[in-house]
């Protein structure tokens, strides 16, 4: 199995909230599960975590899991001949952690490919509603399920003969896992007409920063999650806007990624300076953007109800700062922490250990961020009268 990442902020499937359709594009085929600390602000913690060394005391929080009653429950199955992720997973359900889950080998092993960009699987995003039936959101263009026609409204009913409504995404995303090239059987439904199409796995790649120019020399910069290198990308794309020209830096949709990578996309509009703050049982610990950012360049950073986890901790910092105006809708909520701990029969359990805040001391956790300027679908129109507004644009 990969090293583990040390903090994550991921979103999950919201089975304990089933009023909430999951606002997060999860990436069947890929963990669908986004947003992590990278290892090196953590390291000794992460190593605790896996080894089982004792971590600082500190009160524990409601809603939050007993990292050793967790482990105990997965060390009691195995030795039982039982399933210790089933058992991890009822321990962390009985516990209240809303953001708390446990994945099997197969699953984490995805998600470390993800946050490298890339995956094996058919290329579909879906959403699970709240009455727990599969849908398709998007398509990515060239993929298995494009070139088969697969398409945004389809309804999702079994993967190889299993059954999928009112399974957790992740268990989807399992089941549409494997190695490139073998076929994959998807039984959906579109329009009250039943379909069924075979596919094979491909390892596909996305491209988490994209960048285009409207009129007036306004560059957008759309991040689509923090995978490993996209922090630099986003510098580099404003390092080669025109001069003075306006940014809109688009995070609509994005479910978050690595914190490090959001803090080095953070440092490209700030010149140094506190991004945020979190605590880990208690442990209070800071990040800080690095110097030399483009501190005069007009800024809008887009957001809606799927901007979450890190792409939240970047809007917040700009927001709070004064360097940005948010437009858009109110973002999702997520700003907890989750420490990884790995358990006996090789699954990993991820419980939520503490909350990050933004320079000017708000949580983000469940109350998400409000933008100064609302803004639905308009938002990108909304954004540039804004920056025409600050002398940009036409």
């Amino acid at each position: 199995m990969p090293g583990l990442p040390a903090f994550c902020h991921r979103p999950r499937d919201l089975r304990r909230g089933a009023a909430l359709t999951l606002a997060f594009l999860a990436a069947v085929g890929t963990a669908g599960t986004m947003g992590c600390w990278d290892r090196e602000d953590a390291a000794a913690a992460a190593l605790s975590a896996r080894t089982g060394a004792a971590a600082p005391e500190a009160p524990r929080a409601a809603g939050t899991a007993d990292r050793e009653a967790v482990a105990r429950a997965a060390a009691e199955a195995v030795a039982d001949g039982k399933s210790g992720k089933k058992a991890a997973q009822e321990v962390v359900s009985r516990s209240g952690d809303r953001w708390g889950t446990v994945y099997d080998r197969g699953e984490y092993a995805a998600f470390a490919e993800g946050l490298d960009g890339r995956w094996t699987g058919v290329g579909l995003w879906a959403l699970r509603g709240g009455d727990g039936r599969i849908t398709v959101d998007k398509v990515q263009p060239g993929s298995p399920a494009a070139r088969a026609g697969l398409r945004a409204g389809d309804r999702l009913l079994s993967v190889d003969g299993h059954a999928v409504t009112g399974l957790a995404v992740t268990d989807v995303i399992s089941l549409l896992r494997g190695e490139a090239g073998t076929p994959v059987v998807l039984n959906l439904t579109r329009g009250g007409a039943d379909l069924t199409e075979t596919l094979r796995r491909e390892e596909l790649r996305t491209e988490p920063v994209t960048v285009r120019q409207l009129p007036g020399g306004i560059t957008v910069i759309k991040v689509a999650s923090f995978t490993r290198g996209s922090g630099e990308r986003v510098r580099a794309a404003v390092r080669e806007a025109p001069p003075g020209a306006g940014v809109m830096l688009d995070l609509r949709g994005n479910p978050g990624g690595l914190v490090t990578e959001a803090v080095t996309a953070a440092s490209a509009f700030l010149d140094g300076g506190l991004v945020a703050t979190y605590d880990v049982r208690g442990d209070q610990r800071a990040l800080y953007a690095a110097p030399g950012g483009d501190t005069g360049r007009p800024l809008v950073a887009l957001v809606d109800a799927g901007t979450m986890s890190a792409a939240e901790l970047v809007t917040g910092a700009l927001q709070d700062r004064g360097r940005a105006v948010a437009v858009g809708s109110r973002t999702f909520g997520k700003g907890s922490v989750q420490m990884p701990t790995e358990l006996p029969d090789g699954s990993v359990a991820e419980l939520t250990v503490g909350t990050y805040r933004t320079p000017g001391g708000r949580s983000l956790d469940g109350s998400g961020i409000t933008p100064d300027l609302a803004a639905g679908e308009g938002a990108e129109e909304r954004a540039a009268q804004v920056l025409g507004g600050l002398g940009v644009g036409p």
